[in-house]
């Protein structure tokens, strides 16, 4: 009987909501939920499970190829899958099927955040009630709860912009709609909001070495900072600081209420100095450094260029390879990654390989095809411009080469000879050995991968109209060498997913340095106070050390900030290849519309295996019917939200 109640209160609640309040407010659609906040608050383990319900809110971060809520790998250049599903919503994107009227899985977004926000309210307004809370147990609740509401808030500043900030309201839930009308706030405002909540989460939380293994995976104070410093690096690019950029993408972009512009339109040099701050922050911290492994016999010679010093001063006793592969890979335990600020188990990423690996005796779904734009941005072993280096495509190396673990095949082009590490350890190409070291049945093993149309994995290998990539190309960055799908023993390896590493720290205060015109003094909330001014030999400093550990030579001396910032695009293009970063920094630069209107370029998996290696334009519907245009900057607002709220703006080239 007591559940049959149960169920019917549900009901009523939930055809309520979906006839009278908004959904970013109907977070209270389950019976537990609703039935007396008073009972969470008498006594500590029910305060405890309430707040640890709301991660439940926040996706696998990993969850960035498909079944996705944010646009994600594949709706940036990086990615051109063959699929046409609803699964690929990035793709779909792209192509400008996403559209203010259906519902998808960016809304569910918008929806889940909000029922976060609320939920951490409810605690704060009544953690005080809870009598059994020791002074340790209510800051740590108390830190938890600012950062979730803080991480919801940021999940909805990075894709739809400014924010309906709730703050500490706990909204009731049976009141006239104009109750809850409310306008956006400016992205200033927005972002200032979102980093003063960060700020008041770490005054909380615990320093990372203060989780136990357990605990992998819960943010600590450094993961606060580290965002905070990601935010602040937005907030000070061209798109979001009066550059050009904000005049193309937000020009003329005013609030309704009060005509305020929602994007600054008027540059404001010292951001970059407050980025710089929180990076430098996290640097000085001393609790972070960049993945390494030692090297080896195995390790190959440093090119004569690279500063053969031990690392960090120089890329001397690591192997780049393994230092790069294994934090992906893996192989390298992420609670003992010194890299990883805030990093999680990810069952997305051991999911999604799948994708990448050759269809036929492999049995993988060989898809998620990579364009040739993103092949010929890594480097030469040395440093070199692959357009530079004089490669010939169709000529072959005559034997195969090992180095570090990694073999690379006889016969295989020129064009994948002689490159640098992270390649190697991120890109599958034709003729590239897929170990499967975890199965027994050598019929499987140390398979080497054709991607022609006569091939073992090409279009004539798969009964599947869409199991094949579109560009020769396959990532195989979190692909370990014992993964396997098919065979006897086939396992795959726990993955692990960075969803912010140091390196990211290193380059951003690099980019953050290099764009500072004049000097300026930042002071934290902490009281820490740092002055920052351009300074080519800390740009140098810290961008080398991202080098060194692919073993490449440094930055060239006495560059221009306009040539720095290119050289720094290039690099986190490479360094955080699927990492869901590219989609974000190429909007923030104001470099989409270029980027997206290249041409998709690839080998030529139409021909037979002697004819691969010519460059092609790629002919498919994901490709030919993807578009540019500002509006997907951002990502719209359901019309559903906004017919309720009429002071709710869409936004730029959306309609309410």
């Amino acid at each position: 009987m007591k559940y049959i109640k149960q169920l019917f209160f549900t009901a009523i609640v939930t055809i309520w909501c979906c006839l009278t309040s908004c959904n970013y407010l109907n977070v209270d659609d389950y019976f537990m939920d609703t039935f007396n906040y008073d009972s969470i608050f008498t006594n500590k383990v029910n305060v405890q499970r309430y707040l640890w319900n709301i991660p439940t809110y926040f996706k696998d971060e990993g969850q960035i190829w498909g079944n996705s809520w944010t646009p994600g790998v594949t709706a940036a250049d990086e990615s051109i899958p063959t699929w046409d599903t609803d699964e690929f919503m990035g793709c779909k994107y792209s192509r400008g099927l996403v559209t203010e009227d259906s519902q998808h899985r960016f809304f569910t977004m918008w929806i889940d955040m909000y029922r976060a926000v609320r939920k951490v309210n409810i605690i704060l307004q009544n953690i005080e009630k809870c009598p059994d809370l020791t002074i340790q147990e209510r800051s740590e609740i108390l830190g938890y709860a600012y950062f979730m509401r803080a991480y919801a808030y940021y999940n909805l500043l990075v894709d739809y912009g400014p924010l309906l900030i709730v703050d500490d309201d706990v909204l009731n839930m049976n009141e006239e709609m104009l109750y809850y009308d409310k306008p956006r706030s400016t992205y200033d405002e927005s972002m200032d909001y979102v980093c003063s909540q960060f700020e008041k989460a770490a005054q909380y939380m615990p320093k990372k070495d203060a989780l136990t293994i357990s605990q992998f995976g819960r943010p600590s104070r450094d993961a606060a900072y580290a965002l905070i410093a990601r935010l602040r690096l937005i907030h000070a690019s061209n798109a979001f600081n009066g550059g050009d950029a904000a005049r193309r993408y937000f020009g003329g972009w005013k609030r309704s209420t009060d005509g305020v512009d929602y994007v600054n339109q008027t540059a404001d040099n010292e951001r970059w100095a407050v980025a710089a701050h929180y990076a430098k922050k996290l640097i000085d911290g001393g609790q972070y450094k960049l993945h390494t492994v030692f090297s080896d016999e195995k390790t190959p010679q440093l090119p004569a260029n690279v500063p053969s010093a031990n690392f960090p001063e120089g890329a001397g006793g690591i192997d780049p390879y393994k230092s790069y592969k294994d934090m992906f890979s893996g192989e390298t335990v992420g609670y003992k990654n010194e890299e990883f600020i805030w990093g999680r188990y990810s069952d997305a990423v051991q999911t999604y390989i799948r994708h990448d690996f050759p269809v036929g005796n492999l049995q993988g779904w060989g898809g998620m095809g990579i364009p040739q734009k993103i092949i010929d941005a890594y480097y030469m072993a040395d440093g070199t411009d692959y357009e530079n280096a004089g490669v010939n495509e169709q000529a072959k190396i005559s034997a195969g080469k090992s180095f570090s673990g990694y073999q690379l095949q006889p016969g295989t082009s020129e064009a994948y000879d002689n490159r640098e590490m992270r390649f190697y350890a991120s890109i599958g190409f034709q003729n590239r050995l897929w170990p499967c070291n975890s199965t027994t049945d050598n019929s499987r093993r140390n398979f080497v991968a054709n991607y022609a149309r006569d091939g073992n994995c090409g279009k004539a290998a798969t009964t599947s109209p869409t199991d094949y990539t579109l560009t020769g190309y396959v990532p195989v960055k979190y692909v370990h060498d014992d993964d396997a799908f098919s065979g006897d023993g086939a396992s795959i390896t726990r993955k692990f997913f960075p969803i912010i590493r140091y390196a990211e720290i290193l380059l951003s205060y690099a980019e953050a340095i290099n764009n500072i015109e004049g000097t300026y003094t930042v002071t934290d909330a902490d009281g820490e106070t740092g002055t920052y001014t351009r300074d080519y030999n800390e740009i140098a400093k810290y961008f080398n050390q991202v080098r060194y550990r692919a073993g490449l030579p440094g930055i060239p001396q006495g560059l221009s900030k306009d040539e720095v910032n290119k050289l720094i695009q290039r690099e986190r293009m490479i360094e955080f290849f699927h990492e869901n970063r590219r989609y974000y920094d190429v909007r923030r630069w104001g470099i989409y519309e270029e980027s997206e209107t290249e041409p998709i370029i690839g080998m030529n998996i139409e021909a037979l295996t002697d004819n691969f290696f010519q460059r092609v334009r790629v002919n498919h519907i994901n490709v030919k019917t993807r578009m540019v245009s500002p509006k997907l900057v951002l990502v719209p607002i359901w019309k559903n939200e906004l017919r309720k709220m009429p002071s709710l703006d869409q936004n730029p080239g959306w309609t309410r």
